[in-house]
């Protein structure tokens, strides 16, 4: 494992412990957004302070790094990940969903881990689950909203989710080249199904 390797890895992990409960996603203080500026922000601050996303999007850049559509499959994590908002807005109804974000983040954690690489297109239904759970969760903080702080939201929740997981996926793809065993993406795997687990560990078990 190289230094910039160890560096990530490390990076994360702190963030992870030092983030504890932070994935309750309310980047407005609380507060429904009401205009453009404060949908725009909203939206780029969710999948950031909510860890269990932020270690979504940083999977799915690793593990859109082997495939020469690489760049594809994450687009269609994130046109679904919208979908997912848009669905929340709508007013359907999806019981559980955290717990089952928590379970697509191990998911994509576990799937670091193994580093196989799976067809192109169960990869796309993978990121597309993922990112339809995803979305669904954040569109918990926007329901209600006025048309224009949604659509604001939406663009800033787009922007920074295809952002991070393309930097991440160009990033992998760099620290990958010529090696054939990349341990620190293991580690990074281990580390975002740890998150997963946490977060689902704190879902389904009652606070005492």
């Amino acid at each position: 494992m190289n230094l910039k390797t160890s560096f990530a890895f490390v990076a994360f992990t702190t963030a992870t412990l030092l983030a504890g409960p932070a994935f309750a996603h309310h980047v407005m203080g609380g507060h429904m957004p009401a205009d453009f500026s404060s949908g725009f922000l909203s939206g780029l601050g969710h999948p950031v302070i909510g860890l269990d996303h932020f270690a979504a999007v940083v999977a799915v850049g690793c593990l859109a790094a082997a495939y020469r559509a690489g760049v594809a499959l994450v687009l269609g994590f994130v046109v679904v990940m919208v979908a997912g908002v848009a669905l929340h807005v709508q007013g359907l109804s999806m019981p559980g969903t955290e717990a089952l974000v928590a379970l697509t983040v191990i998911a994509l954690g576990t799937l670091m881990l193994r580093r196989k690489v799976l067809p192109a297109a169960v990869a796309l239904a993978i990121f597309a689950l993922a990112g339809l759970l995803h979305g669904y969760a954040l569109g918990e903080s926007i329901y209600g909203a006025e048309r224009t702080p949604l659509y604001a939201y939406l663009f800033g929740l787009a922007v920074i989710q295809g952002a991070i997981a393309l930097a991440v996926l160009n990033v992998t793809r760099v620290f990958v080249r010529g090696s054939a065993e990349p341990a620190g993406l293991r580690l990074l795997g281990a580390g975002i199904a740890g998150v997963g687990i946490a977060i689902f560990v704190q879902q389904v078990v009652p606070a005492a």
